[in-house]
């Protein structure tokens, strides 16, 4: 994959109020925790995550993803009726149907001629829409798509925490730690043509790889499918994920290298999916990235699926990390399992 044309004109994050410490899960898994006798601060400690953000209780995620538009449109001075696409991206959906990207649309005042869809590939959304977007900008078919996603943990840590009560075992301890990482927020990624831009964030290059072969090990959802009547879990095999998704990431990553024409150290700052310390602690560790050269957002957002990445991208913009002339990497994978990785001149 490569770009010439295509500008990231805005990203912009959007985090709910309400902190969720990690103490506080643990204090609502006490039964489980005096069952198996284990001693609080696990969580924490196997995570590297203090805390987290849910939203209220009711909150429809294309409000949040219409929120988080709101704010990059009006960074970059882009009226939504010039929009060429909205793409929504999120696990977390208000409906099976229609797309929650038209309930979007709708707050932000596209215009007719405006594509309104969803894209869905756990926790890599965001980035393959922005892939989706930038090559019809690309193609001249658009001048300016934004790309939004929301993202709620409140409802499946609540059921998973009843679930681990009800089955205090060491076998479903293991399947639902990640799932007590899970961080909500929205994010909104505009992109835009480079002679309707205003900024030099150029999106240059790409690269992606599949692993297929792997998709039981992380699963969310119903479990008898989507129009089954059970409610939703999640579980996931956190080592078989990092040993596998560590593996791919390594191949995207020479693949990446190589589309784009740098080097390793040519990358000045990385952007990864935020898992938790453990995760970015051997990702790095394989792909030979200091840490220095990476922003983190995990101790005290936690995983935030399909926004991790452009909500990190978002903080390390505004803190300075990310400065002009930069080359940036965008560094995501997902349950499937895919990884995609982005480069950009920052």
């Amino acid at each position: 994959m490569r770009w010439k044309n295509v500008h990231v004109e805005a990203i912009a994050a959007v985090v709910p109020d309400e902190v969720v410490t990690s103490a506080e899960l643990e204090a609502r898994l006490e039964p489980m925790y005096r069952t198996l006798h284990l001693a609080p601060g696990q969580l924490e400690s196997l995570t590297g995550i203090r805390e987290r953000r849910r939203w209220p209780k009711g909150t429809r995620m294309s409000q949040a993803a219409a929120q988080a538009g709101r704010k990059a449109l009006a960074a970059s001075g882009v009226p939504a009726d010039e929009l060429g696409a909205v793409v929504y991206a999120g696990v977390c959906r208000d409906d099976l149907e229609p797309a929650t990207a038209c309930a979007v649309a709708a707050e932000l005042g596209t215009g007719p001629d405006a594509l309104i869809f969803d894209i869905s590939n756990a926790c890599l959304g965001m980035l393959n829409a922005m892939v989706e977007v930038a090559n019809r900008i690309e193609l001249g078919q658009m001048r300016a798509g934004l790309v939004v996603s929301a993202e709620s943990s409140r409802e499946i840590v609540d059921r998973s925490i009843d679930r681990l009560n009800g089955e205090p075992t060491l076998e479903r301890y293991r399947l639902g730690l990640a799932t007590m990482t899970g961080g909500s927020g929205a994010a909104a990624v505009l992109l835009t043509a480079a002679d309707y831009s205003g900024t030099e964030h150029r999106l240059v290059s790409g690269a992606a790889l599949s692993a297929p072969q792997h998709h039981r090990l992380c699963r969310w959802g119903p479990t008898n499918g989507l129009l089954g009547e059970t409610p939703n879990i999640m579980d996931t095999d956190a080592s078989g994920v990092l040993e596998h998704g560590v593996a791919l990431g390594r191949n995207t990553w020479d693949r990446f290298l190589s589309n784009s024409g740098w080097r390793s150290e040519d990358v000045d700052r990385v952007i990864a999916h935020q898992v938790g310390a453990g995760h970015r602690r051997e990702v790095l560790s394989t792909l030979g990235i200091e840490p220095t050269r990476d922003h983190s957002t995990f101790e005290t957002l936690g995983n935030m699926g399909t926004v991790s990445v452009p909500i990190t991208a978002a903080y390390a913009a505004e803190s300075g990390f990310l400065q002009a002339g930069q080359r940036v990497g965008f560094l995501g994978i997902g349950s499937g399992l895919n990884c995609l990785m982005l480069g950009l001149h920052w």
